[in-house]
């Protein structure tokens, strides 16, 4: 293994079990909370350790702009001028009905960083064609300015939330590293395609698993919380040295019921991952609980803030898949194809409805994720790995 990879991108499915039995007794202590208050919402969850490795493309080094190491995607987009990627035929079976779409770029991995422009700029063409939003993890590989590369070139309405995946007692290594990334990315193609930037993904559940407490508010994870407000008011100097203060958002993302108080106060949005299949609930009862725990855990606290963070659901979803047979069922449902159309039609177009921004988890099946994690973590995707859709119909409403 790379000596600076640990620094680079967390492993956290390593520790999958013994995180989610951990999350599960959190999760208790907080139901508790809430009951005790007359919330009634349902089981608290936070997902294990499928976001942030799922998806922030942590790797690469800091001037990789593609490459080999990636797998070959077979081409599905046609285009009526080859020459010209934004002659791209649409597909009648995708619908703009998404508010965002949680992405990572293929070959966004450290230490090969095999990521390329070319599957990059397809990727966006059949986002474009789901959502005008999507959010990325990291900003290793170069993936930043490879997306805003991509807009660029397809013209598509899409608006990205770069990531900075800041890792807990790194001396600030792997946040720095990415920084400079996002900066040399905003200096080339300029905020007109970014909606905001967020710095870290689950670091306080990393940090608080790593600890060993239970309360985001303790002095303990305080202390933890420190160099990742410091990260974010760095990243607000970084966009203020750029005259970009005030036009671009910066934000946070954590599991629903690890965001410190002190961190969401120093934000203007907060991303969410609210999943409840880590939640044991049932894919009949999963809309449902997603909305309700949402809004009384995130919604309501971030309201009663001083600065008001915007929250946002940053993952939710549902595997249609598991490499073993021990994972394949949540203790209520299965994974399956049949069960993520339950999901897509009981959640998507109510969550348009009432207005929840959210960003659905994920765009494709990453096969890296599968061998690396097993169990659903390869298999969350809306479309397969060569970015076919599944056997379900996106639900047609579209989003705003």
């Amino acid at each position: 293994m790379d000596s600076n990879y640990s620094n680079q991108w967390p492993v956290k499915k390593a520790t999958g079990s013994k995180r989610s039995k951990w999350i599960v007794i959190v999760s208790v202590v907080v139901l508790l909370a809430l009951v005790a208050v007359g919330v009634a919402v349902g089981v608290v969850v936070s997902r294990n350790a499928k976001s942030t490795s799922g998806g922030a493309a942590k790797g690469g080094s800091s001037n990789s702009n593609g490459g080999g190491g990636g797998e070959s995607t077979p081409s599905v987009v046609t285009q009526t001028d080859p020459n010209d990627p934004s002659t791209f035929v649409k597909d009648p079976k995708l619908k703009r009905s998404f508010y965002g779409m949680a992405y990572t770029p293929e070959g966004a991995q450290l230490p090969a960083c095999g990521i390329s422009l070319a599957t990059t700029i397809q990727d966006i063409q059949i986002l474009s064609q789901l959502t005008k939003r999507i959010r990325l993890y990291g900003a290793d590989c170069n993936q930043s300015a490879m997306v805003l590369e991509a807009i660029k070139q397809t013209k598509v309405d899409m608006t990205v939330y770069l990531g900075n995946y800041a890792i807990p007692d790194d001396n600030g290594t792997a946040y720095n590293r990415q920084r400079d990334l996002i900066r040399d990315a905003l200096v080339t193609y300029g905020a007109d395609h970014v909606a905001g930037v967020t710095v870290g993904n689950e670091y306080m559940l990393n940090y608080m698993l790593d600890h060993q407490t239970t309360d985001p508010d303790s002095a303990i994870a305080n202390l933890g919380a420190a160099p990742l407000i410091a990260d974010i008011q760095d990243t607000r100097n970084m966009l203020k040295s750029l005259s970009l203060d005030g036009k671009v958002p910066v934000g946070n993302s954590d599991a629903e019921s690890y965001f410190n108080t002190q961190v969401l106060t120093a934000i203007d949005y907060g991303l969410s991952n609210v999943h409840p299949w880590f939640g044991n609930v049932s894919v009949n009862e999963a809309a449902a609980w997603t909305s309700s725990f949402f809004n009384e855990l995130n919604v309501k606290r971030a309201a009663s803030l001083p600065n008001h963070p915007k929250m946002y659901i940053a993952e939710t979803g549902w595997p249609t898949k598991s490499s073993d047979a021990a994972n394949a069922n949540n203790g209520a449902s299965i994974a399956s194809e049949a069960n993520l159309q339950i999901f897509l039609d009981t959640f998507v177009c109510q969550a348009n409805q009432n207005g929840t921004g959210y960003f659905f988890f994920e765009y494709f099946d990453e096969i890296w994720k599968e061998k690396l994690y097993g169990g659903v973590e390869g298999w969350w995707g809306l479309l397969k790995s060569d970015r076919t859709l599944k056997n379900v119909v996106i639900p047609d409403c579209p989003a705003s």
